[in-house]
């Protein structure tokens, strides 16, 4: 894979994180889980980060320890095979902590990959 088609799934990743941060924006955690089109669609978009994460080369995620690569395609198989349930404090948590963290992290790789 190129250096410029694995630079779309960061791009990807980050317009994906930006999604989850604006369907729950304003929100706490009560109002997310109340409201299905929001819980739906930002489980969906958590989903895909994880997705486009798997796309990423070895190598560039090697390079980037300080994205938990693993911990994001672990999320992604979770929230997919989650039928059982998927706990929302922790989901809360991911949405409020780890996102932002996230989409911080994925522009400073752009930036020194750009």
């Amino acid at each position: 894979m190129s250096e410029r088609e694995w630079r779309f799934y960061i791009d990807d990743m980050i317009r994906f994180a930006g999604n989850v941060l604006s369907y729950t924006s304003g929100m706490d955690q009560d109002a997310f889980v109340a409201t299905p089109i929001n819980y739906d669609a930002t489980l969906r978009n958590l989903e895909l980060i994880g997705e486009a994460a798997t796309h990423v080369p070895e190598a560039v995620r090697a390079e980037n320890p300080g994205i938990p690569w693993r911990m994001i395609i672990a999320t992604r198989n979770r929230l997919i095979h989650a039928y059982l349930g998927i706990d929302n404090d922790t989901l809360w948590s991911i949405i409020r902590d780890d996102v932002p963290a996230l989409v911080q992290a994925l522009k400073l790789l752009q930036k020194q990959k750009g």
